[in-house]
């Protein structure tokens, strides 16, 4: 789908929920009539710097407006810069206990947020749907993935990070960023991370994200910054992205990799492949995959990246046609501007035995049935993706 028809199509759920054009009115109307609540924002499971530095902007600006939030992700955080991120700034952001005595009391909250997620990303939905919690704002710049029943929701496909989102409220005046403030100038640094992060440290940035970003250069630590950007990749990154190489299959600039089997709090070091693959010379587009399996619980999924540097290609549209839909109507991944992800849950199949020809038998049915659906879509002729 073409950049002015994820536009058109935004607009519309816009129009439709009355704030087409002034989504920072809307915003301040609905945290003023609902102010002094306590409120649970939720991230994708697995929240990348984006994610996490637009749900700090979120907490403060609601702070400003007497309404408290915690902000909950049921994941990990494995890549090695989010895990500096959250550690040097002290990001307000915590794990979902995974035992169900540990979890927060849902009926203190009077709502939920969702945060650079329409809920598809997040295991936590159907914990606050079972609550019957009500769904009070959407903030996602992810291409629209269903119908939402929320207060009010600004989804913007066309602009290329949720931070520059949350950078525009701020700029709006719904909170007012003070440099001798250090949570605000470790927010503003966690914006500028995040934004720099889903633009490809600003190389596929639009004009807003530039704004957004000169507008937070009066307020960031550009030594904190460095500090997070410096984080070192692990031995286990490093190895998934040697395997990634070994791997990898190449027909017509697309570079398909299987890495087999990782552990769950390595899956980060999927997307940093992808990101590796992606450089090499004469590849456009880079997709990398495995089974995470969590030994904790017993369970597996597949996860898979997409990296791309080509512009007509729409990873978002690409991903739903190649895997298509589960039994629930829900597709197993999606994307944005050069970006993608997916993920499959194995179900009945799951389970990991050390050194057994189980598992062995079990990837290669995995790894050439997700190739055969990738690749198919792959002109032989041009190189290009073909998904008409």
């Amino acid at each position: 789908m073409a950049n002015h028809a994820l536009a058109d199509q935004a607009a519309t759920l816009r129009r439709a929920a009355g704030f087409e054009s002034k989504p920072a009115e809307a915003l301040e109307k609905l945290l003023k009539k609902h102010s002094g609540t306590h409120q649970l924002v939720l991230l994708q499971d697995f929240p990348d710097p984006d994610a996490l530095s637009a749900a700090w902007a979120y907490r403060l600006i609601a702070g400003a407006y007497n309404i408290q939030c915690d902000i909950f992700y049921s994941g990990t955080l494995s890549h090695q810069e989010n895990i500096a991120l959250v550690k040097l700034t002290s990001l307000p952001a915590k794990r979902w206990p995974a035992a169900a005595k540990d979890a927060p009391d849902l009926t203190q909250y009077q709502g939920y947020v969702l945060i650079d997620t329409q809920g598809t990303t997040s295991q936590l939905t159907g914990e606050v749907k079972a609550a019957e919690l009500p769904l009070i704002l959407v903030i996602d710049h992810h291409a629209i993935q269903g119908k939402l029943d929320a207060e009010m929701m600004d989804i913007r496909p066309e602009i290329h990070a949720t931070a520059t989102m949350m950078t525009q409220y701020l700029q709006a005046g719904l909170m007012k960023l003070d440099r001798s403030n250090n949570h605000h100038v470790k927010c503003a640094t966690a914006l500028m991370h995040g934004l720099r992060s889903d633009t490809n440290h600003l190389m596929q940035a639009s004009e807003p994200d530039f704004l957004a970003a000169a507008f937070l250069s009066q307020y960031y630590d550009a030594q904190l910054l460095s500090a997070v950007l410096q984080a070192s990749r692990s031995r286990r990154v490093m190895d998934v992205i040697e395997r990634s190489l070994r791997n990898r299959q190449l027909q017509n600039s697309v570079s398909v990799a299987g890495v087999g089997y990782l552990r769950y709090e390595d899956r980060d070091a999927i997307p940093q492949a992808a990101d590796f693959l992606v450089t090499e010379e004469n590849v456009h587009t880079a997709v990398v995959y495995g089974i995470v399996h969590d030994e904790d619980e017993g369970k597996e999924v597949v996860v898979g990246s997409l990296r791309t540097n080509k512009i007509t290609l729409d990873p978002d549209e690409f991903i739903k046609e190649a895997l298509g839909k589960d039994s629930h109507g829900q597709f197993f991944g999606g994307g944005r501007s050069m970006a993608g992800g997916f993920e499959i849950p194995i179900g009945f199949l799951s389970g990991y035995y050390e050194n057994s020809d189980y598992n062995r038998q079990k990837w290669e049915v995995f790894d050439k049935q997700i190739k055969q659906k990738l690749q198919r879509l792959v002109d032989p002729e041009n190189g290009v993706l073909n998904t008409d």
